[in-house]
C-alpha cells in the first residue's frame, strides 16, 4: 500500500473518531440498561436501512474484544413488495461472514388487502413483522432481539406520544414481549442519527430504501422529526439536553398520582425522597456539556473513499 497523502490521514482520523464515539455510545448503553449478558445470542433485525446496517456493524465490531461471550445472528424479513431487491443482503451477509436467516412472508399482500388505498400501511406492518421476528427469535434461539432505533427515533416518539397521544412515552431501550417470551434491545439508544448517516456513508452499506411499499409516509412523524432537526440547527446542544431530561425524571414535579403520592403530602413530613418547593425560584440551568466529537464534518466524497483508505 502506498503511502497515505494527508487528505487520507484526516479522513481516516475521522472515520476512527466517528467509529470510536458510535462503539463507545454503544458500549455505555449496553452497560447501562443490562442489554447483553454472556451466553447470549443476540438476533439483529436488519431492514437494509442505515441504521440497523450501523447496529449490526458495530455489535460485531464490539464482540471481538467484549469481556463477555454472545453470540450474533442477522434476520431480515422479506416482506415480498413488488421490486425488493432479494440478492443484496444476503450478498452482504455472506461476504462478512456473519450467521444469517431470511424470513420470506407475504405481508405486503395481507396488508394491501386490509389497508385501503391511500391509507398509511405503516401500523399494521409493523404488528404482522414484530409476530413474526418474536417467532423466528423462538425458532433460533435468540435470548435478545436488537432493533435500529436511535435517539433521535426516541425523542421523536416522545414527543409523538405527548402531541398525539397524551402520554409521556418514548421507545424504551430495553423491553420484554406482552407475553414474557422476549426481551428487545436498542443498542443504538445514545447514539445520534446524523453519526449513523455519517457512518452508513463511510462504510458504503449497500442501502435499501425504505419507500418500496408505495404506502404514504408517517406524516405525524415527519413533522416531528423536521421540529427536531430545526431545533438542532437553531440551537445546538439541545437534543443533547432533552435526551439528557429523559434520564433525569422528577416524579414529584410531574402530574401523575399512580406514579407519586401525592395524597400522601402531609405538614411536616420529611422531605425524604421528594424535591423541594423550587416554584418561586430561578431556575439555575446549567451549562450544556457538549460530547467531545469531530465538529468537521465528512464532505461527501471523503465518505465515498473513506472505506478504501480505512
Amino acid at each position: 500500500m502506498t503511502d497515505l497523502t494527508q487528505q487520507e490521514k484526516k479522513q481516516t482520523y475521522h472515520f476512527n473518531k466517528l467509529q470510536k464515539r458510535l462503539r463507545r455510545n454503544v458500549g455505555n448503553a449496553i452497560a447501562d440498561f443490562g442489554m447483553i449478558e454472556d451466553g447470549d445470542k443476540v438476533m439483529v433485525c436488519l431492514s437494509g436501512g442505515k441504521d440497523s446496517y450501523t447496529l449490526l456493524d458495530i455489535l460485531l465490531n464490539l464482540q471481538q474484544n467484549a469481556p463477555i461471550h454472545f453470540d450474533i445472528v442477522a434476520v431480515n424479513l422479506d416482506q415480498k413488495q413488488p421490486g425488493f431487491p432479494e440478492h443484496i443482503l444476503p450478498t452482504y451477509l455472506q461476504e462478512i461472514g456473519v450467521d444469517y436467516k431470511i424470513v420470506q412472508e407475504n405481508t405486503y399482500g395481507i396488508v394491501k388487502e386490509k389497508i385501503p388505498e391511500g391509507k398509511t400501511t405503516c401500523s399494521l406492518c409493523s404488528r404482522l413483522r414484530r409476530g413474526i421476528l418474536y417467532r423466528t427469535a423462538t425458532e433460533l434461539g435468540a435470548t435478545k432481539i436488537a432493533l435500529g432505533h436511535h435517539r433521535d427515533d426516541m425523542l421523536a416518539t416522545l414527543f409523538l406520544n405527548m402531541f398525539y397521544g397524551g402520554k409521556m412515552k418514548s421507545m424504551p431501550p430495553k423491553l420484554i414481549s406482552d407475553d414474557g417470551k422476549q426481551i428487545v434491545i436498542r443498542p443504538l439508544a445514545y447514539c445520534k442519527e446524523k453519526d449513523i448517516e455519517k457512518y452508513a456513508m463511510a462504510k458504503a452499506f449497500p442501502i435499501i430504501p425504505c419507500n418500496l411499499c408505495g404506502s404514504q409516509p408517517n406524516l405525524q412523524r415527519q413533522v416531528v422529526k423536521e421540529m427536531l432537526n430545526t431545533w438542532d440547527r437553531q440551537y445546538p446542544g439541545r437534543l443533547e439536553t432533552m435526551f439528557s431530561a429523559m434520564q433525569n425524571i422528577t416524579l414529584s414535579h410531574m402530574c401523575d398520582p399512580s406514579l407519586f403520592d401525592f395524597k400522601g403530602i402531609r405538614h411536616g413530613q420529611s422531605l425524604e425522597g421528594i424535591e423541594g418547593d423550587m416554584a418561586f425560584d430561578e431556575e439555575q440551568i446549567p451549562p450544556m456539556q457538549f460530547e467531545d466529537e469531530d465538529q468537521s464534518d465528512f464532505s461527501h466524497q471523503e465518505m465515498i473513499s473513506v472505506k478504501e483508505v480505512s
